[in-house]
């Protein structure tokens, strides 16, 4: 099957009363601030959920619009699209919404506007892909290990896709790499076809800091709206376990996240932040085009040396981003009033609308 056309959105898209636009996005995720954000930027909003799972969008009261749905892999299908372009709908996508979606789907049968570059989608989820383009960007990311039988060092294995860190672990040999891929697959949190495309990758010790940006096309500018790191389970509780006891109780670690807190870093490492920023965002445009419009991400450790090393990107808005629904201090600092990511990325689709440039923003 062929991609979307994006000749054929630009016309739908023409087609729509620009007076009347709906934010639209999948009831998951990080739809809460988007859609909170579109209402103060005063549009419609608009949530696909699936059945049973409508309460907090009720209760925040944050979609004028529900479309209930089995499954959340049911948005693609024609009738809920339909009702989409029926409302002049943009659609915001999210971690969610590509993996419950599906990827492949979202390329080739979603003929919905979406809020940025549909194209980049993949180069997140395909990690030689978002090695690519974070190397050539000149940002250092761990090193990369091609066979688990050369592991020599500490590492960290995961795997594609928006897992939130479900079935990744640490192992430091290959012995430990077999024992733990075999766990793995016994908890069922991977699959024997995930096997060949573990990502074995040099584990960096450090501070988290997971960094959201904001490219504006409008104003060819790269903005620092928040940082964030993460809770992740059961590490974290592990964590709080004495040394001499941890080896005794004899869980697996695991990384899955289960929450994020705000962070702030220290100010004499900013212009690294938006150093690697500002090059990621140039190479997306030439690399994958249009390029990295509207909202990504960079996590990262920062190390003892003071050098931050980015190990993962999200090509959208991440989960982090809910630690700052009202605001991030970063955010306060560009704008001076309450700016989710979700109310950001609303705002710029409504400059697109007054300055008649929606078109670049979409696809």
């Amino acid at each position: 099957m062929s991609k979307v056309n994006r000749q054929e959105i630009l016309s739908i898209l023409d087609g729509y009363d620009k007076d009347d636009i709906t934010i639209a996005t999948l009831g998951s995720h990080t739809s809460l601030h988007i859609l909170k954000g579109a209402k103060r930027e005063g549009f419609k909003t608009a949530v696909v959920c699936e059945k049973g799972r409508e309460v907090p969008y009720q209760r925040f009261d944050v979609a004028d619009e529900y479309i209930i749905v089995d499954e959340f892999k049911d948005i693609v299908n024609e009738d809920v699209q339909q009702k989409l372009r029926d409302m002049n709908s943009i659609v915001v996508p999210h971690g969610s919404f590509v993996a419950y979606a599906g990827l492949d789907n979202v390329e080739d049968k979603f003929k919905v506007p979406m809020f940025g570059n549909r194209d980049v989608l993949r180069w997140e989820a395909e990690r030689d892909l978002e090695r690519k383009l974070i190397t050539e960007s000149g940002i250092r990311m761990p090193y990369k290990y091609k066979d688990p039988a050369d592991i020599d060092r500490a590492v960290m294995v995961k795997f594609p896709g928006a897992r939130g860190g479900r079935g990744y672990f640490v192992a430091s040999s290959t012995e430990e790499y077999n024992k733990k891929i075999d766990s793995m697959l016994e908890r069922k949190w991977i699959e024997e076809e995930d096997i060949a495309k573990a990502h074995i990758e040099e584990y960096v010790s450090g501070c988290n800091f997971c960094v959201h940006y904001f490219y504006s096309v409008l104003k060819d500018e790269v903005e620092v709206l928040g940082m964030d790191s993460r809770f992740e389970s059961n590490i974290d509780g592990l964590c709080r376990i004495p040394a001499k006891d941890q080896l005794e109780v004899g869980l697996d670690p695991s990384y899955v996240v289960t929450g994020n807190h705000p962070v702030v870093m220290r100010e004499s490492l900013l212009p690294q932040v938006f150093e690697i920023g500002d090059n990621l965002v140039e190479t997306a445009k030439e690399l994958v085009k249009p390029g990295m419009n509207g909202p990504f991400c960079l996590q990262s450790m920062c190390t003892d040396n003071l050098e931050i090393v980015v190990f993962e990107m999200s090509a959208r808005t991440d989960g982090g981003t809910n630690t700052f629904m009202d605001g991030s201090p970063y955010s306060y600092l560009l704008f001076g009033e309450p700016m989710s990511m979700g109310r950001r990325i609303a705002r710029e689709i409504k400059n697109g609308i007054e300055e008649d440039r929606l078109d670049v923003l979409i696809t």
